[in-house]
């Protein structure tokens, strides 16, 4: 991106006039927009995507928050556009330009925002691991009844999703992929993840951790910027398809490749592409941090 326009002040303060924000606001909108009106359709019609969806139905997303623009607390916004942001109390004018007042910040919004800082520094203090393969997936269907995606069959019978997992190691350390096995898959775990144990056990090998920095962004808006969101959102998204490419559902109605996470070298692939995710997620989450930072040690 083109930072010309735009300059520091008072450490990490950043003005962005207004050519340059409305830059940012059709970028966003050119990142996030396609995938929300999809989602609308499909909701009109009744579909579903086994994919795309999770995005928005498990993470309960609104999608006007995620869809709008909103500057990070460390930006102000110049030019007479800007001053539409002050229909909303949470904005204020500075001597900087229009920005967030982070005074208006209630105080269970700034509670979750250093949880979430202190979660993101516990993962990041703890080796990745990358020998999980996406088993989650498979657990979730191990002997089941019904599948998670009604939808979606499996590419592999019951009783081949039954020898794979069997012949594994499940190495879950995600609360949030945990309480979704089945009973049977349960005591096949090495960990018992825990909803309260997340700074105990959370790592940034896991995808699904990585998936969740959107998660997190999102909470956190306005305070969070929606450039951090979007590209924790896109993240999320090759999180999740590579999370169900590994699965035993079969996608090939969706044009996704599987990966055969059942041989050795589905396993070296998942591998790679984990490594990947992580690589990626390590550049966000420290800058999630930051934000996280800027706005706990800017509010009064």
């Amino acid at each position: 991106m083109d930072r010309q326009a735009s300059f520091v002040v008072e450490d990490q303060i950043q003005v962005l006039e207004e050519t340059e924000w409305k830059s940012l606001t059709a970028a966003h909108e050119e990142g996030v927009g396609p995938y929300i009106d999809a989602y609308r359709k499909r909701r009109d019609s009744r579909q579903k995507h086994p994919v795309h969806d999770f995005l928005f139905a498990y993470y309960q997303t609104n999608r006007t928050t995620l869809r709008r623009w909103r500057p990070a607390a460390f930006q102000f916004l110049r030019g007479d556009a800007a001053r539409g942001f002050l229909e909303d109390d949470r904005y204020h004018e500075t001597e900087y330009g229009i920005g967030l007042n982070l005074d208006r910040m209630e105080e269970n919004v700034r509670e979750r925002i250093c949880w979430v800082r202190s979660l993101i520094q516990a993962a990041k203090s703890r080796p990745p691991r990358f020998n999980c393969f996406g088993l989650h997936e498979w657990a979730m269907v191990y002997k089941a009844k019904e599948i998670r995606h009604e939808t979606t069959p499996l590419r592999l019978s019951p009783e081949e999703v039954s020898k794979v997992v069997e012949g594994s190691t499940i190495r879950c350390s995600h609360w949030d992929a945990f309480r979704f096995f089945t009973p049977a898959a349960r005591p096949l775990n090495e960990l018992t993840p825990e909803a309260d144990g997340r700074e105990e056990n959370e790592q940034f090998g896991c995808i699904h951790f990585n998936m969740d920095l959107y998660r997190w962004t999102y909470k956190g808006s306005p305070w969070l910027g929606s450039e951090l969101l979007r590209a924790c959102f896109e993240l999320a998204l090759e999180a999740r398809e590579l999370d169900m490419r590994a699965s035993p559902y079969d996608l090939s109605e969706y044009d996704y490749k599987p990966i055969y996470i059942e041989t050795a070298a589905g396993r070296e692939e998942y591998r790679e592409e984990q490594q990947r995710i992580y690589r990626s997620g390590q550049v966000l989450a420290d800058r999630l941090m930051r934000e996280c930072d800027f706005v706990l040690s800017r509010r009064k």
